[in-house]
């Protein structure tokens, strides 16, 4: 390996790398800082946005998850929510990801994607009905409207963020 093609892979790694800790790093932030509508039976994260990352570049799995896991150690229900919702969150941005991938339509794309998000969210009803005796499928009801909600506000803000700036690069 000569020198240029070494120092072409590290800048590609650093970059990668730069671009998953920033990532991470919105997610927590507009997490905590919508904390009073991020948690609890009736959510709105915001943060779910980054979630259509994923669809741009395989990276970005990587960085929501981070995102989640490290965020959910803020949650009142942290001793489930960090590895179920880091868990739940990987395996479904994988199967977001797979099921788009063939997609030529960006907005089919990430309605597809919002669909899928939306009724995961059993996992969330699941932990609260679990911990605080919510009735679950009421719970899911309101936790999966919600991340539709979320979803759907998001997704249009990365749909316009994609035309300024080239998200799969």
């Amino acid at each position: 390996m000569n020198t240029q093609t070494y120092q072409e892979t590290s800048h590609t790694s650093a970059q990668d790398l730069t671009k998953v800790g920033l990532v991470a790093a919105l997610y927590v932030a507009v997490t905590l800082i919508l904390s009073v509508i991020s948690f609890g039976a009736i959510q709105l994260r915001l943060s779910e946005m980054f979630n259509y990352l994923a669809i741009f570049h395989k990276r970005y799995i990587v960085a929501v998850t981070l995102g989640v896991v490290i965020v959910n150690f803020m949650s009142p229900m942290w001793f489930l929510d960090v590895p179920v919702g880091g868990i739940a969150t990987l395996l479904v941005l994988i199967l977001s990801r797979a099921l788009t991938k063939n997609m030529k339509n960006l907005k089919l794309k990430m309605a597809v994607t919002a669909i899928i998000f939306a009724l995961s969210m059993f996992t969330v009803a699941g932990q609260l009905h679990l911990v605080f005796g919510l009735p679950f499928w009421m719970t899911y009801l309101t936790v999966g409207l919600g991340e539709l909600l979320s979803m759907s506000i998001g997704g249009i803000m990365i749909y316009i963020v994609n035309k300024k700036i080239d998200l799969a690069k």
